[in-house]
């Protein structure tokens, strides 16, 4: 299966500093890969670097066998990149409705955007029943479903995933990776950066440990959870 995103041997930083060196990865549509480490590690930085979000970069980066290296954001949006930072990003003085207009602004047929949004009005009930409430007055779970659905809007490729759980309330977070889930049902590549290391493992179907910006194992999620170094440093078991 040819990979949505292909990463080879991407280093990336700030004001002279690497912090990435090296990394190489793919993620395969219909995947959830996570990459797990501790604070520092780079995990944040590989997907700005991936969306040219850092000023210092060597490497390729391959869109479903495309080089997309060297695109600036908005062009990589539209090649079917789409990032959802760590800290969120609705418009909170704007209703959900009116947020999912201002995510479909690179869409230009209007009956395809008219189309789409009720396409994912219908995957998120919660959005529908509330479409004319301001976002700035929902819960940071609902927030983050409102940035997931506008994410879709543009339909795709690949979603990257910064955090996506952090700050939330434990019914909220499962709730966002059941959103996760359904986003790889629906056929989308997805590498998603995450603290929650058990939760986010056991929904993945690949990951990777990154240390000190090399990403130092690669495996299937079942056999990371399991993996004894793994356990021990990011899983608190002895």
């Amino acid at each position: 299966m040819t990979p949505v995103l292909s990463i080879e041997a991407l280093s990336a930083g700030y004001g002279g500093r690497m912090i990435l060196q090296d990394v190489s990865l793919q993620v395969h549509p219909g995947e959830i890969m996570t990459i797990i480490g501790h604070n520092g590690a780079g995990k944040s930085t590989l997907l700005r670097a991936i969306f040219n979000l850092v000023p210092a970069r060597t490497g390729r980066v391959l869109l479903a066998q495309r080089d997309v290296w060297g695109l600036p954001s908005d062009r990589l949006l539209m090649a079917g990149i789409a990032y959802i930072p760590q800290h969120r990003s609705v418009f909170p003085r704007l209703t959900i409705e009116e947020n999912l207009q201002m995510g479909g602004y690179l869409v230009r047929d209007r009956t395809v955007l008219a189309e789409r949004i009720d396409r994912v009005l219908d995957l998120f009930p919660i959005l529908k029943a509330r479409a004319g409430q301001f976002a700035g007055m929902m819960s940071g779970g609902e927030q983050r479903m409102l940035e997931i659905a506008r994410t879709l809007l543009q339909d795709p490729k690949l979603i990257m995933l910064d955090e996506p759980s952090i700050g939330l309330a434990p019914k909220m977070v499962d709730a966002v990776f059941d959103n996760v889930r359904l986003l790889r049902e629906q056929g989308k590549a997805i590498l998603m950066v995450e603290q929650n290391v058990k939760k986010a493992l056991s929904i993945s179907d690949r990951g990777g440990v990154m240390e000190l910006g090399t990403l130092r194992i690669q495996d299937r999620a079942s056999r990371l959870i399991d993996d004894e170094r793994v356990a021990r440093l990011y899983l608190g078991k002895r």
